[in-house]
Parts: C-alpha cells; sequence; structure tokens
C-alpha cells in the first residue's frame, strides 16, 4: 500500500512538477522576473530566495507552480522588479514560448523516459513464430504449422513480427512467397491473404489483408547504442503523441465512449497497478501520462496553456490583446468546460471503482 501512495505521488508530482518546470526556465531564459518556484503546492514547509526568486518545499507534493511577474495586465509589479520583466509587458512571440514551453518539457521527459528504457534494456521485439493457425485461413490452407519461423517473404528478410504483418497488410490480398524455418528444414509456401474485417485499436471495424496467424508471442531484445537509443525514443514519442491524437479526435466523434475518460482516481489506480509489475512499468506508464499531459494543456481552451496561445497569437497577428470582456467570457467558458471533463472523470472513476 506505501508503495502504490508513493508511486502514485512521484509519478503525478513529477509530471506537474516537469511541466512547471519547462515554463520557469523559458521565462528565465526570455530575462522575466519569476517571483515563487515552488515544489508542492499548499502551506509552505520550506523557502529560500536567491537572486529575488523565493524558492519553495510545500506540504501537498502532487506537482508544483511558477508565479511569473505580471502575469495579468492588471496585475501590479512587486517591488524590486522592472516593467521589463513583467510577463503581461512582454512581445506576444515570447509569451508563447514561455506558455509552450511547459507542454514540450512534458513530451521531452517522455523522451527521456523512453531513451533511459531503450539505453539500459534494449528494445523488446517479437519473433515471426507462428503460435496458432485459424481454421479456414490461408495460412493453414497452404500448409503453414504451428511453430514455424517465417524467414522472408518474397525474399525480403524478416526479422520480427511487426515486419511481417507490415508486409501482409501492404500485399492488398497479393500472394505472397513465405520462407518458412520448420525445425532443421526450410520450406516454402505460397500464401495469398484474405481481406477481412477486424476492429482496430479504437475499436472501429477496418478491412485489412490477414493470412490468419497468431503470434507464439517468443521475444528478443535488441540491444541499442547511444544513437540508436536517441531514434528509438523519438519514434516511441513521436508514435505516442500521434495515438493520443487519433484518441483525442475520435473521442470528439464519440467514436470512443465518453464513460472512457478517465481522472486522478483511475490515473492513481493505474500507478498502483503497475508499481506491483515494477520500475520499468511504472516508468513506461509515466511517459504515457506526461505526453497526455501535454496535449491536454496544448488544447485551445481558455485557461489551458492551448488557450493562452491563441489568445497570444492573435494578439500578435491584430497588434492588440483581447479587449477585458472577451478575455473574461473566454475565461469562464474554458471554466465551465474543465469543470464539466472533471466532473465526467469524476463521475466515471467513481462508477469504475465500485464496479
Amino acid at each position: 500500500m506505501l508503495q502504490s501512495i508513493i508511486s502514485v505521488v512521484l509519478v503525478l508530482g513529477g509530471l506537474i512538477f516537469f511541466h512547471e518546470l519547462g515554463h520557469f526556465l523559458v521565462a528565465r531564459a526570455l530575462g522575466m522576473g519569476v517571483r515563487t518556484f515552488s515544489l508542492g503546492f499548499g502551506p509552505k514547509l520550506w523557502s529560500a530566495t536567491v537572486n529575488r526568486i523565493e524558492y519553495r518545499l510545500s506540504a501537498v507534493p502532487l506537482g508544483g507552480y511558477v508565479n511569473l511577474v505580471g502575469e495579468s495586465p492588471d496585475s501590479e509589479l512587486p517591488e524590486g522588479f522592472t516593467p521589463g520583466e513583467s510577463f503581461s509587458l512582454r512581445a506576444p512571440w515570447q509569451r508563447i514560448l514561455v506558455v509552450t514551453a511547459g507542454p514540450l518539457a512534458n513530451f521531452f521527459l517522455a523522451f527521456l523516459i523512453y531513451f533511459g528504457l531503450f539505453l539500459t534494456q534494449g528494445r523488446m521485439e517479437v519473433l515471426p513464430v507462428v503460435g496458432e493457425l485459424t481454421d479456414p485461413g490461408p495460412a493453414k490452407s497452404a500448409g503453414m504449422l504451428p511453430g514455424d519461423a517465417v524467414t522472408a517473404v518474397d525474399g525480403a528478410p524478416v526479422q520480427f513480427w511487426t515486419e511481417l504483418v507490415a508486409v501482409v497488410s501492404a500485399s492488398e490480398g497479393k500472394a505472397l512467397r513465405f520462407s518458412v524455418q520448420r525445425g532443421e528444414e526450410t520450406v516454402e509456401l505460397i500464401v495469398t491473404p484474405q481481406v477481412r474485417t477486424r476492429k482496430n485499436l479504437f475499436g472501429e471495424e477496418i478491412k485489412v489483408p490477414m493470412i490468419g496467424v497468431v503470434s507464439a508471442g517468443k521475444t528478443t531484445t535488441v540491444d541499442l547504442g547511444g544513437g540508436s537509443a536517441v531514434v528509438e525514443a523519438a519514434r516511441q514519442t513521436w508514435a505516442v503523441v500521434s495515438l493520443t491524437v487519433q484518441g483525442i479526435i475520435k473521442l470528439i466523434e464519440r467514436v470512443i465512449p465518453a464513460d472512457t475518460v478517465g481522472g486522478p482516481i483511475m490515473i492513481a489506480r493505474m500507478v498502483s497497478e503497475q508499481a506491483k509489475v515494477g520500475f520499468t512499468a511504472i516508468l513506461s506508464l509515466a511517459a504515457l501520462l506526461s505526453v497526455n499531459l501535454g496535449l491536454m494543456n496544448l488544447l485551445p481552451v481558455p485557461v489551458l496553456d492551448g488557450g493562452h496561445i491563441v489568445f497570444f497569437s492573435l494578439e500578435a497577428i491584430t497588434r492588440r490583446p483581447p479587449s477585458d470582456r472577451v478575455r473574461a467570457g473566454a475565461t469562464r467558458v474554458g471554466i465551465a468546460f474543465i469543470l464539466l471533463l472533471m466532473g465526467l472523470a469524476t463521475y466515471n472513476d467513481l462508477t469504475g471503482l465500485f464496479k
């Protein structure tokens, strides 16, 4: 129980803190004033002021926050700071950089996690070994047997299961020549994929060529050097970002049901479950959650980073900031949206908890 609680605090707190750290570092790099940078929320446990910045350790260790000088146009300039250090008085492009830095920090954190995992543990790949065959199916009809290891398709070497799937998916139903290792014997088989309907990750029905085989689940680990680990980490981060964006779009299109939206309770349960599996599982989940946090903050909703980016971009185009009335109205809409989303997530969390 204690291990689960510590894991939840470290993961959730670390993701939010890294997000705020992105805002802080870019603001300081641009010479903007920072009043407070806190590790945690709530009552102050400890603080120290260095170069006019108060660094705090607060009681609630779920994240952190950064308090910039002049965050809003009507805020007063603190004593000891100059107008040139005010966030609201800076050019729109500089404010956009500061606001965007938070989500980008989350993407970078995911990249660092994947890089560390690939560098220390390598890349796990599923081998192209057949486990089961559907009856009737193209592979079984062609004479393929459980335990066969596919070594080549149409003369092109096949090392991993993902490569086999890619070749079959791109075949458009045309006949393929399989080279199969069966014990010490190499067997040549002609397999004609059949276009069948299956459900994708989002539950949509799609038509793809299939040969009717299931992986045996045998895996191997490919060791990676520093350069390869960087490439794989970048590729994996982009894949997760792309998949998450598709998920958000499918949710808006109602392809994914609304009851799949979860909040802190669901996230805490996920972290707790992965903590029982091991450290690697927690890190993988943290990378996934970090990408989700970054993308959610980029949504063009007022009060979120994405909403601020929209306002600052409009100001850069029109050469004047939105009126107080527009900004206030948009803020109310944004708060209402966030409260509605939080309410839905909490309802789904509690429903799932009782189920």
